[in-house]
């Protein structure tokens, strides 16, 4: 069974009587690269930021590791690296200054702070400028900084609030190079709006909408960019179609004639909801004869959840 380094539930925030999240629940399981997805204002660095435990949710309650974030704040960061949008950096210092401040807030006993903030510098490329001001590198090397000190403490999960965010395109492709290397080590979460980003990086995709989960999948499928949306299901002795909702959890069915339905599975299905749907298709005596997985990509499937647009699949036999 997958050990869930995150569990948040029923995760809620509010601004001055404005949802900014709404009931969210969310997980992550150990050696998951978690790529957090939706539109500028979606919610999603107002999440990281209750994750981190840098505010407080209104409601909800969210456990790192098995540890109560709110009961066991200190215990629970430990098991925490997190970058925000805005690096928290101190351009008048050296990088090898900065890590070693950190290193310090982190808790890292000071005999290992020297090592500590060497492996830190070799992870994320910054062996060749620890001796220069912070506020003289550019703004990939900075973000480099930024994450080297949320993995000082070798933390389980890394939470990366828009890691690439104004960075040009050669320093955008060297820091997911880095966070696709972190990921062998950590679970991380990162959020992006970018679709070609969490498709590079992702093991699996939330996206977000107005404060709520509006779809999570693993991305598994071969190519990368197609995910089955929905199935055309052929059977011989089907229910009423209201009936097969009721029966099997699907969030629609709906009849194409001759025999054929299409069905959407629900939000948040699991991988196995094709199987669970033509098992109980048979011991219902519907007598299936037809089953064809129907693909589209996630760029069209994040346009249909945020902006309304329908899907146009493309079939593709199961």
């Amino acid at each position: 069974m997958a050990e869930n380094l995150i569990d948040a539930h029923n995760l809620s925030r509010s601004f001055g009587g404005r949802p900014a999240v709404r009931n969210l629940d969310l997980t992550l399981e150990r050696g998951e690269i978690l790529g957090f997805l939706g539109l500028n204002g979606a919610g999603k660095s107002t999440t990281l930021r209750m994750l981190a435990g840098t505010l407080a949710p209104t409601a909800g309650r969210i456990t790192i590791a098995g540890i109560d974030l709110l009961n066991a704040p200190k215990s629970a960061k430990r098991k925490l690296g997190y970058l925000p949008e805005q690096p928290p950096l101190h351009p008048e210092l050296t990088v090898s200054e900065y890590l070693r401040f950190c290193a310090e807030i982190h808790g890292v006993p000071r005999a290992r702070v020297r090592s500590v903030v060497q492996g830190a510098q070799e992870k994320t490329g910054l062996e060749e400028v620890e001796r220069r001001l912070i506020r003289n590198l550019s703004k990939g090397y900075q973000q480099r900084v930024g994450i080297a000190q949320a993995i000082l403490h070798d933390p389980e999960v890394l939470l990366l609030d828009e890691p690439t965010v104004g960075l040009d395109p050669a320093q955008i492709q060297d820091i997911r190079m880095l966070i696709r290397s972190l990921g062998e080590a950590h679970s991380v979460v990162f959020s992006s709006h970018l679709l070609s980003e969490v498709q590079s990086l992702a093991t699996r995709v939330v996206i977000i909408h107005e404060g709520r989960l509006a779809w999570s999948r693993p991305l598994t499928a071969t190519p990368p960019d197609r995910l089955a949306a929905s199935y055309r299901v052929g059977l011989r002795k089907a229910s009423a179609p209201e009936q097969m909702v009721e029966r099997t959890g699907a969030r629609e069915v709906a009849p194409l004639g001759e025999g054929w339905f299409r069905i959407r599975p629900p939000e948040n299905a699991a991988a196995d909801f094709p199987e669970l749907f033509l098992d109980r298709a048979v011991r219902e005596g519907w007598a299936p004869f037809g089953f064809v997985a129907e693909e589209t990509s996630l760029e069209t499937i994040f346009l249909e959840l945020t902006r309304g647009e329908p899907p146009t699949p493309t079939e593709a036999v199961a």
